[in-house]
């Protein structure tokens, strides 16, 4: 038997967080990671994975995807190697009926970027599953998992509009419209209830999905008498949200 293992939401920010080791945010979710069991196996949903029929990496040894362009050379020099889990992409496919295994899809920037901040040994096995589908039957599918030892992450953005972030600088100051949504989502998150269409700012603050969705997976997850727990709040570059929590 396992004790059951937190879910955690994780806006995972630009790709170069991945390189901020020492920052604010990576010792948030290693302190987060320290405070709660080693889990057996992660089991990841990104923002950067959307699929029409639902899918899960089967790798025993996952290569990671570097999907962004323009950045630093050491970006692309960045290494995990963690193992992957044959067992775990079949006992979700137990779960999610109609799952394809893929063999040979690594894991991108939306799953190894927090990995690297919260388990730096690397030692964890990893699974990767697409955004298919309604994200919140998803989040219900997979959350016997964390009764199982898995760590359930969704990975994403809380306040994410590329078109609006100020890259003058990464403390730049928070833009209104996104603070008032991000101040919403936090409330709603307490209640377990969010809901897009009552939320100030919405067009703006997810113009497009696929970084929200991997919240309401998480939030989908939560069992009878959970609550959620903030892990970390801050923005980079004026509009994007890092706001992180965990359903415990």
């Amino acid at each position: 038997m396992h004790a059951r293992v937190p879910a955690l939401f994780v806006s995972h920010g630009a790709p170069t967080t991945a390189l901020q080791t020492e920052g604010e945010f990576a010792r948030a979710l290693r302190a987060f990671a320290a405070r709660m069991p080693r889990p057996r196996a992660i089991a990841i949903v990104s923002a950067h994975w959307e699929s029409r029929d639902p899918r899960v990496t089967g790798s025993a040894a996952p290569l990671l995807i570097y999907d962004f362009g323009g950045f630093a050379p050491e970006l692309y020099q960045v290494r995990y190697p963690c193992p992957g889990s044959p067992d775990l992409a079949r006992r979700i496919a137990e779960l999610v009926p109609g799952t394809v295994i893929d063999p040979r899809r690594g894991l991108d920037h939306g799953a190894w970027t927090p990995l690297r901040l919260m388990y730096p040994d690397a030692e964890v096995p990893v699974v990767q599953v697409a955004l298919a589908g309604d994200p919140r039957a998803l989040g219900r599918a997979l959350a016997p998992l964390r009764d199982e030892g898995v760590l359930l992450i969704g990975s994403g953005g809380a306040v994410h509009n590329l078109r609006r972030i100020d890259l003058s600088a990464e403390t730049a100051p928070v833009q209104a419209w996104a603070s008032e949504f991000d101040d919403w989502l936090a409330k709603s998150i307490e209640s377990l209830d969010v809901d897009l269409s009552r939320a100030p700012g919405a067009r703006l603050a997810a113009p497009t999905l696929e970084h929200f969705e991997p919240l309401l997976v998480v939030l989908a997850s939560a069992q009878p008498g959970e609550r959620a727990t903030p892990v970390f709040e801050g923005f980079q570059y004026g509009t994007l949200s890092m706001r992180s929590f965990a359903i415990q």
